[in-house]
């Protein structure tokens, strides 16, 4: 990743930036990666710290090749 080009957008933000920032808004509002934790009927299932950082890893990599 350090060897790697730094493209920036018109803004002149780099397209990582704009990535993390779409994965971090899409978590937030969506509560992706937490498990079901909503009203209705629900086992309690809630996910580990290792699990949880799973499934962002996996949003940001699929913000950053939509913004590719």
């Amino acid at each position: 990743m350090a060897d790697e080009k730094q493209e920036s957008t018109p803004s002149g933000r780099s397209k990582e930036e704009i990535a993390l920032d779409m994965m971090k808004f899409i978590a937030v509002t969506t509560g992706y990666g937490k498990g079901s934790s909503g009203p209705g009927f629900n086992k309690g299932v809630s996910r580990s710290a290792e699990e949880y950082a799973d499934a962002l890893l996996e949003l940001y990599a699929k913000c950053r090749k939509t913004v590719d």
